[in-house]
């Protein structure tokens, strides 16, 4: 691998209120794509406004990050709803970071939804078709942040919306090539983090929480950056990356 995106969460605080560090700004100088939290996980018209700003001053896309409508558990309970009220919901907050986005002159890139509706249309194929179906009338180039092998992967393909497919720096894997979700992140050594990532771009393989190698294929690096540590974890591994040669770049 010679180049790959390299995509972080942004804009997850609400009001006065922070997640993780709080180092979204230190941290958006090592990566290339942000995900943009669009108010119903977290985030707030202000904090979307200010983080576009940001990623505009350094040359960083921007996407955006639609959530389950669940401030409290920040967007990763399970939420059981109708596909159309999903769907919905993604459309509603789409357009949220589009307009604040567009008048400041930016272009969304992508959308990438966030936590628990991540993994909600990872295998939901109803949910995941009519997102798709609404992405190809609205937004037909927009990139759709996805896992590798998923059902919501599967269909884009089928229907022609363009990909980008995710590995995950800090979050485990099984044999069965699902991310191990939790909603208690612990903490992670940034040099073994960094080994894992370019062992992933480098022989194409993850070792699963089984012990086994996993063969991977992927477009986009993900670094959360609520993960405790995160702009150590980031700094590291983007460090890495540049002393293997391999550059950090958007998807297009």
């Amino acid at each position: 691998m010679q180049a790959v995106d390299f995509n972080s969460d942004m804009g997850e605080g609400f009001g006065p209120w922070t997640i993780g560090d709080g180092v979204d700004n230190e941290l958006m100088a090592f990566i290339s794509s942000a995900n943009i939290a669009t108010g119903f996980h977290a985030g707030d018209p202000g904090t979307m406004r200010r983080t576009v700003e940001r990623a505009k001053a350094l040359g960083v896309a921007v996407g955006a990050h639609p959530g389950f409508r669940d401030l409290v558990g920040f967007g990763r309970r399970h939420i059981n709803a109708p596909a159309q009220e999903l769907v919905d919901d993604m459309l509603y907050q789409l357009g949220a970071l589009r307009e604040i986005a567009r008048a400041q002159g930016v272009s969304l890139q992508h959308i990438k939804p966030h936590g628990a509706l991540y993994m909600h249309l990872a295998r939901d194929e109803e949910a995941a078709r009519l997102l798709v179906e609404n992405l190809r009338v609205i937004e037909p180039e927009l990139l759709l942040y996805c896992m590798p092998g998923s059902v919501i992967c599967r269909i884009a393909q089928e229907l022609g919306q363009p990909v980008v497919r995710e590995f995950y720096a800090d979050r485990e894997y099984d044999l069965s090539g699902s991310i191990v979700f939790t909603r208690n992140v612990r903490g992670y050594e940034p040099q073994r983090v960094a080994e894992r990532v370019l062992r992933a771009c480098q022989e194409g393989v993850v070792r699963t929480v089984e012990g086994q190698d996993l063969a991977i294929e992927f477009d986009s690096i993900c670094l959360h950056s609520d993960t405790p540590g995160a702009l150590d974890l980031v700094e590291v591994t983007r460090t890495a990356l540049d002393n293997a040669g391999i550059k950090v770049r958007t998807p297009r």
